[in-house]
């Protein structure tokens, strides 16, 4: 053990790939906008893993073996979070055409009273987020009809974009649907409902607080906006058959997660279950999905099986909704599977030479307790952020350094999971040059650095972390920590 200590490369060779990788994402970001997931990020990864590598091999003396296995056992043990990103688009696909998700919209919508206005404005965009696992489809379609109404009623656009923003996140934060919370879970090695169920710790109190404050600012206005809402609703109405009895499939997904049925069990059945939905509510939208003249057996399979694999776009005769309605299905994930396939090599080539074992004990010798360790993780995702101006890459990146760490220091692996959600997933959107921030900015018409103020939940979310660390309240411990190197908070 000790001779392995001293074979450790510096942390200043082992910062080395960091920096390359940081310096290519600032070119690649700045080329590709938004359009770098889509391959140029993935380059990157592959090409700083290259830079890694020669690395070990030049100066660590690491066989070109050792690197390929640890990359390939890397690869092996996100599988499983592959085989869920992918039932994910399965299930986001036929949530939608089923009419599952239009009709948790349109009941939404019902809750809409101008003297709560924020606040309803927080909790719509939450439950469209949730049901759809994004924030950034969330934003991009309701969020922008309830800026017009909320600027329609007077309330500056900071308050709005600040009350859209904070509930889109925190729908994106906690959705199963949510490729943020599914890379947060399997970068961790933590399961995808435990990691969702511990979050709740942090992530409901924030909530709570957010909606308190957005109640209280918006109590003093009452303009009447339920004219644009009918629009909507109506909109929604015409194209999907709304029913009450679709709203059995959500609930019998969540009994499934409440009793722990595991996640690739409880997805499939949730998406098998929407689809007998599609085939026996919305024939004609299946219909449309396949492009057939007619309804019959053969063009409900196809549209069936369009509306797992492939995207759909159903014509609602509303923009804003036709946009909200259209889905990727399992197609839609591949980029953030080239993506995780792209990290874990990253994280291999890092993990076997050495380089992330050195780098991380730079860590340990300022992390005495749990809220040194948790703050650290906390600045260290946000500083993420700004450097790779990424949100799924600094996902990766917090996991991966303080995995062993907090291991090391017997906490289980829903502490980490958890802290990284609340440093990375919520934070993105507040950075001006993230992919998030700049698309949000873009799309609501409001600049990044108006909305900040007012997103108090992308705010609270990480001081929530540190806080509820600091009180030691329900922290969870490993039954046989690996180390005993730090003492309990």
């Amino acid at each position: 053990m000790k001779n392995q200590k001293k074979n450790l490369p510096s942390p200043l060779l082992s910062v080395v790939p960091i920096l390359v990788m940081v310096g290519l994402l600032y070119i690649t970001i700045r080329t590709f906008g938004s359009d770098a997931l889509t391959g140029g990020s993935q380059i990157v990864l592959l090409t700083t893993t290259a830079v890694a590598s020669m690395l070990a091999i030049g100066f660590c003396k690491v066989k070109w073996q050792t690197l390929e296995n640890a990359i390939c056992k890397n690869i092996h043990g996100v599988s499983t979070a592959i085989i869920i990103l992918l039932l994910i688009g399965a299930l986001s696909g036929s949530w939608m055409v089923s009419g599952i998700v239009p009709t948790m919209i349109y009941y939404g919508m019902q809750m809409i009273h101008p003297s709560f206005f924020l606040t309803s404005c927080c909790i719509i965009c939450a439950v469209v987020s949730v049901m759809t696992g994004s924030s950034w489809t969330t934003i991009a379609t309701i969020g922008i009809a309830l800026m017009g109404i909320g600027e329609a009623q007077g309330f500056s656009p900071g308050w709005v974009a600040g009350a859209i923003i904070s509930g889109a996140y925190f729908g994106d934060k906690i959705s199963p649907l949510s490729d943020t919370t599914v890379l947060a879970s399997s970068v961790t090695n933590t399961p995808l409902f435990s990691h969702i169920r511990y979050m709740m710790y942090t992530t409901v109190p924030s909530v709570i607080i957010t909606l308190i404050i957005f109640t209280i600012a918006g109590f003093s206005h009452a303009s009447d906006a339920s004219t644009q809402i009918a629009e909507y609703a109506a909109a929604l109405n015409s194209t999907f058959h709304i029913s009450p009895w679709l709203m059995t499939v959500p609930i019998l997904t969540a009994i499934l997660i409440a009793r722990q049925i595991p996640s690739l069990i409880t997805l499939f059945v949730s998406a098998s279950l929407a689809g007998i939905c599609a085939i026996i509510v919305q024939p004609e939208l299946l219909q449309e999905v396949a492009g057939a003249s007619a309804t019959n057996a053969q063009a409900l399979f196809k549209g069936l099986f369009m509306t797992f694999y492939g995207s759909t776009h159903i014509e609602t005769g509303n923009a804003a909704l036709n946009d909200l309605v259209t889905t990727r299905g399992m197609a839609g994930m591949l980029n953030t599977i080239w993506l995780i396939i792209c990290a874990m090599c990253f994280g291999g080539s890092m993990q076997a030479s050495g380089m992330l074992e050195s780098l991380t004990s730079v860590f340990l010798r300022f992390m005495k307790k749990g809220v040194g360790m948790v703050t650290s993780t906390v600045c260290s995702g946000l500083f993420l952020n700004i450097v790779t101006a990424d949100q799924y890459i600094s996902i990766i990146l917090t996991g991966n350094m303080f995995k062993d760490i907090y291991k090391k220091n017997g906490y289980d692996s829903r502490v980490l999971s958890r802290t990284t959600e609340d440093a990375v997933t919520v934070t993105s959107v507040l950075i001006p040059w993230n992919t998030c921030g700049m698309t949000q900015a873009t799309i609501l018409g409001v600049s990044t650095l108006t909305y900040l103020p007012y997103c108090f939940f992308n705010i609270l979310s990480p001081l929530m972390s540190i806080f509820m660390m600091a009180i030691g309240f329900n922290i969870k411990r490993l039954s046989k920590p690996q180390e005993s190197v730090t003492e309990n908070v």
